[in-house]
């Protein structure tokens, strides 16, 4: 059973015979940039914005976006630090391995194989829908009649034209990093200067009167900035907040960019703030443009221009839209290939994954299958089914990329360890910190403080589901777990913080990973009990393949092994220094002497300092 344990718990560490990276390093700063703003600024500016305003939070959709975008930059300078200590691909899942084991990095490994190939396919699936609504829908229509696909769980028609356009893709990163991500600058570039003219041909047409409606039909709400309320702000952030998945593709590039410790980090904050201004611009421009009640949910910016007679930006933003949209494509489906690539390598997921073409210097395999993989989900469900099934877990992952920020900041590699551990010392350590840097004593106490404040984050979200807000009860159960919650926050803080430097760090921890998780906790509790079994379903076919292969399969048992070797060699050669048993590294002596014992150098001659020098 011990060994059983010690296999899900083992971490990744480098091998010491482990070659360098075989991916070419080829990203700068400013690729970073624009991938992570090209996979994020997609679906969401397109349609987002005016799905959120139609019916759920009115002009405050503004303020939703805010609210996301302050949540995504908790998970994204979180994402920056572990970019920071482990430049290497394979994003969250990496990290996991590293600091907590083998058995959740593959827990989130699969996870984010989910995220990213539903995000391919939902995108690819609202391109072609965008394509459709251009030629009057002509091609749903035809393939409905002629191919229906009658099952309640899939889609309603083969979606041959998202299906062709993912394997193009797939395709084009196959053919290499450098290529693809020129491309992706280009598109993205195209997706820039859409958005900078529907906000100055907006914001021409644009009236604050839109914001201050009081005669709205039945069940537009109540008129004004705020039609539907807090809950509707509060509601329009949870679905806003999806609008920024994406900018952590960012952090799988370890391998393939330029000076990783300084740029990736740099790139999340970078991308992170253009996105947010585009979102928040273009909802002001469109709830100013058009009443919020009157907007598309599906194609909003054809409406409200159409609205203004401005048929000529019409077209011109239609077809920019397109190139978004295709931009995000490519950013979604970048990170899959590396990710399956990183578990592939490491030998809980098929090793094939992990060769790397010598010509393309790309992980081939692992692109055409994660490729053939999105196009076939792409062309059997439609977007509302792919949709739900995208959020759990990027919110999973960004909540294990929080915790493992917490348990990395307060240990280091070579903590002393506390022989007798004493109830009054640990109850004193609790609310006073004795020790200036961490030992065994203090990353337990904060370990421990982690997982009870998961628990406790977990404990307020049923509160909210379960308890009404007007009555007393629920007021004070609320309260007093909130209380707990900030008291757990603060012990963790008072523990002594690792001495590593980094080139990046989260600020105010453990507030701001702390505040992470519970968001991230909170937002899947939004999520309904279909898309918690979708969930449920993918991860018991990735235990299998686990239990099955990965566990016995794993890279990491060699690397252990050559760990073990090494040490035990370094100690063999200190107890006798003139024993060398690797005949790979014996010294020229032992050449020239020929009989394995090292000639003794000749008497050293003495030498007489002089003070007057």
């Amino acid at each position: 059973m011990s060994r059983f344990w010690n296999a899900l718990t083992r971490r990744k560490t480098d091998d010491v015979h482990e070659a360098e990276s075989k991916l070419a390093r080829v990203l700068n700063l400013f690729d970073l940039t624009a991938l992570g703003v090209g996979s994020t600024l997609g679906l969401g500016v397109y349609v987002l914005a005016g799905q959120v305003a139609y019916n759920i939070a009115g002009p405050a959709v503004t303020i939703s976006f805010l609210i996301a975008a302050i949540a995504s930059a908790f998970a994204g300078i979180c994402y920056a630090e572990f970019a920071a200590r482990v430049p290497k691909a394979g994003s969250a899942y990496v990290y996991s391995y590293v600091t907590i084991g083998e058995f959740v990095a593959f827990t989130i490994g699969w996870n984010l194989i989910l995220e990213y190939v539903i995000g391919t396919a939902s995108v690819a699936r609202g391109l072609s829908g965008y394509f459709d609504s251009l030629i009057d829908n002509n091609m749903s229509k035809a393939l409905n009649e002629t191919m229906p696909i009658k099952v309640s769980f899939l889609g309603d028609y083969p979606d041959f034209l998202s299906f062709g356009m993912i394997l193009l893709l797939a395709g084009l990163l196959a053919f290499g990093a450098k290529e693809s991500s020129f491309l992706n600058n280009i598109f993205t570039s195209v997706n820039l200067v859409t958005i900078g003219i529907v906000l100055v041909a907006g914001g021409m047409n644009a009236s604050v009167e839109n914001w201050r409606l009081t005669d709205v039909p039945e069940g537009a709400g109540v008129g004004g900035f705020m039609p539907f309320g807090i809950a509707g702000v509060m509601a329009g952030a949870a679905k806003c907040f999806f609008g920024f998945v994406g900018f952590d593709c960012i952090a799988t590039t370890g391998e393939e960019a330029i000076n990783p410790k300084r740029n990736i980090p740099l790139a999340i904050v970078i991308s992170l703030i253009i996105i947010f201004l585009a979102y928040f611009g273009v909802s002001t421009v469109l709830t100013m443009m058009l009443p919020y009640y009157l907007q598309d949910p599906d194609a909003p910016f054809p409406k409200a221009f159409d609205a203004v007679e401005w048929y000529t930006i019409k077209w011109i933003v239609t077809i920019g839209a397109v190139f978004a949209l295709c931009t995000s494509l490519l950013g979604a489906m970048f990170p899959l290939p590396r990710i399956l690539y990183a578990m592939g390598n490491d030998g809980i997921l098929f090793k094939r994954l992990s060769k790397v073409h010598p010509y393309t210097q790309t992980p081939l395999i692992a692109t055409i299958v994660s490729g053939i993989f999105a196009a076939i989900m792409a062309m059997l469900f439609n977007l509302d089914q792919l949709v739900d099934m995208m959020s759990i877990g990027t919110l999973l992952a960004y909540t294990i990329v929080a915790i493992c920020v917490l348990v990395l900041r307060y240990q280091d590699d070579k903590m002393t360890k506390v022989v007798s551990v004493r109830a009054p010392n640990v109850f004193r350590q609790l609310f006073c910190n004795s020790y200036r840097e961490p030992n065994t004593m203090t990353s337990a106490i904060t370990k421990i403080g982690i997982v009870v404040f998961a628990i406790f984050a977990i404990i307020w979200c049923v509160f909210m589901k379960v308890f009404d807000l007007d009555a007393t009860g629920g007021i004070v159960a609320l309260s007093l777990v909130g209380l707990l919650l900030i008291v757990i926050c603060v012990v963790i803080g008072l523990q002594p913080v690792s001495t590593i430097e980094l080139t990046f760090k989260v600020p105010l921890v453990p507030f701001v990973p702390c505040l992470s998780v519970f968001v991230n906790l909170y937002l899947m509790f939004q999520l309904d009990l279909f898309t918690w079994i979708r969930f449920l379903i993918w991860i018991a076919i990735g235990y299998c393949i686990y239990f099955t292969y990965g566990i016995r399969n794993s890279t990491q048992i060699q690397r252990n092994r050559n760990h073990a070797e090494v040490a035990a060699n370094a100690m063999q050669n200190s107890d006798c220094p003139q024993q060398h048993e690797n005949r790979a590294f014996e010294p020229d002596w032992k050449v020239e002497n020929g009989n394995g014992v090292k000639a003794l150098p000749a008497a050293t001659p003495t030498y007489e300092y002089s003070e007057k020098l």
